[in-house]
């Protein structure tokens, strides 16, 4: 309900506050497991996902920001789970792999950290876990913008990649994160003019 909610008020303020262009919302499953990649710039990526995506999208972040009681609850409600940055947090795996399980959607930042100079960056090995370990469709996405009022924000959701054959061919997590994040920086480079 409060994820909603939230998904309502930033429609009405992202679109005109920062002209929202979406394009590829099509290419995302309306039902079964799928994992959307995005690149990641700004504190602002995970409302613009959760705001443009045709589903609720279920996002990890860092486990300083659920240590206060309001914020921490808050993030839960809109389906936000925490991650311990810079260890491999099995705890978060689990969550993340669960969420796919019960056909869910998850929004990944494969680069784990943001951007300096808005340019997607290199991956780390998690996503490419996620989606190895499940059967999840995998969308790449890009968001390009430098979030200034009235500056066009894009965001533009990618054709699901064909993460069957990373599978088939018993890739390493770290080469499935290579991938995805191809794909990520394909859509940049046709894109960001």
């Amino acid at each position: 309900m409060l994820y909603n909610f939230a998904k309502f008020i930033f429609t009405i303020l992202f679109y005109p506050m920062y002209r929202m262009k979406v394009t590829g919302k099509h290419h995302i499953p309306k039902e079964g497991p799928v994992i959307i990649c995005t690149n990641h710039t700004s504190n602002l990526d995970p409302p613009v996902v959760g705001t443009t995506a045709s589903r609720t999208v279920h996002f990890m972040a860092k486990e300083e920001l659920f240590k206060g009681k309001f914020l921490g609850g808050l993030l839960r409600r809109v389906h936000a789970f925490p991650v311990k940055r810079g260890l491999a947090d099995r705890n978060a795996l689990r969550g993340g792999l669960k969420i796919l399980e019960e056909g869910e959607t998850l929004g990944l930042f494969p680069e784990g950290t943001r951007s300096k100079d808005g340019k997607p960056g290199k991956p780390l090995p998690g996503v490419g876990f996620f989606a190895l370990r499940s059967q999840a469709e995998v969308i790449p996405c890009v968001i390009i913008s430098e979030y200034k009022l009235f500056r066009r924000t894009k965001v533009i959701y990618g054709k699901p990649m064909d993460a069957e054959s990373f599978r088939k061919n018993k890739a390493s997590a770290k080469e499935m994160s290579e991938g995805i994040m191809e794909e990520i920086r394909n859509l940049y480079e046709i894109h960001k003019n």
